[in-house]
């Protein structure tokens, strides 16, 4: 199973890890902290210090993002609370994760080095531990898609855990066509995907400044494409760093469907947006998904039409 010696049961973090950096779009200091939570908590974010002087407690979930332009942004009724999310959210559930409370005193999750590599860094720090709990999991049970202009995104079923397969196709000569795929897995994810930063074209600079966004952008945390060349003097971390970064945002858009997905998801030229899109669907279509618990780890492995017949039905679609 993807999920390794934790498979059947839930998990948490042993103790608290904070980072501190600057949010990529407003460029102002923040500090984020992950606590363990309870089980059957999931990702709760927690705003600190918010403009109301009131702390603001939300679930990590698909019905939360109030945007996806350029990041995805989580909230509640009183409106947007903390953008960016999907990284930290990938490191979570990436490398097995179940419950965390995630604790961010401004209005946006630090981009660090623009991967997930610092989030995964801290969690390794601290270490995961497993809970008493049995893992939940929500099981794709047949294909759901969304797709506009050439761009497409769907989830299918897939039982060994979360597949990730991102294909981007960009007007640029550095970028191009780049497809990756993967089962995800926690020592997959340090070593394939967490180091792949986001990444920016000098041409949209200004029309992105303009627009109030990416001012707290850098060389330090962003791969920076001018027409002929990458202006980060480090250079390339993977020569498809770019479509890798695309699959972090998926995993991280992902795990807002509030339980570990087993299915495969594959998206052509897409985002925040059409992630969101594909989950939202999938979420509405209650023959298209059903609440699984994960079996304790076999000693032995198994077959998938072996596995097929291990995973115990636990809860039908919620309807509220």
């Amino acid at each position: 199973m993807s999920w390794g010696s934790h498979a059947g049961k839930q998990t948490t973090l042993r103790d608290q890890a904070t980072v501190t950096g600057v949010g990529v779009h407003s460029g102002l200091p923040v500090t984020l902290t992950l606590h363990p939570a309870e089980a059957n908590t999931g990702f709760v974010f927690l705003r600190s210090a918010a403009d109301s002087g009131e702390d603001r407690e939300f679930k990590a979930s698909f019905r939360s993002v109030t945007a996806t332009e350029f990041a995805t942004v989580l909230g509640d009724q009183r409106g947007p609370a903390v953008s960016t999310t999907e990284h930290v959210l990938a490191a979570l559930r990436g490398l097995g994760v179940d419950n965390a409370i995630i604790e961010v005193d401004g209005p946006e999750v630090p981009i660090m080095d623009g991967s997930a590599a610092p989030f995964v860094d801290a969690i390794d720090q601290v270490g995961i531990v497993t809970q008493k709990a049995a893992r939940r999991c929500i099981q794709v049970l047949k294909p759901v898609r969304v797709g506009k202009n050439g761009c497409y995104g769907e989830l299918r079923p897939h039982l060994s855990g979360l597949r990730i397969e991102a294909e981007i196709d960009f007007d640029h000569p550095l970028v191009g066509r780049q497809r990756f795929a993967v089962d995800v897995a926690p020592n997959v994810f340090r070593r394939e995907l967490a180091r792949a930063r986001t990444f920016g074209f000098m041409r949209d600079v200004a029309k992105l400044w303009g627009a109030g966004y990416a001012l707290g952008a850098s060389f330090e945390n962003t791969v920076v494409v001018a027409e002929d060349r990458v202006l980060n003097p480090e250079g390339m971390r993977f020569p498809d760093e770019f479509v890798r970064h695309k699959a972090i945002d998926a995993i991280g858009d992902l795990a807002l469907a509030g339980a570990p997905l087993l299915g495969a998801y594959r998206s052509v030229r897409g985002g925040h947006k059409l992630n969101h899109a594909v989950l939202t669907a999938l979420m509405a279509d209650h023959t298209a998904w059903a609440y699984v618990e994960m079996p304790e780890p076999a000693h032995r492995s198994r077959g998938h039409a072996e596995l097929a017949t291990a995973f115990a039905p636990a809860y039908g679609p919620d309807v509220s």
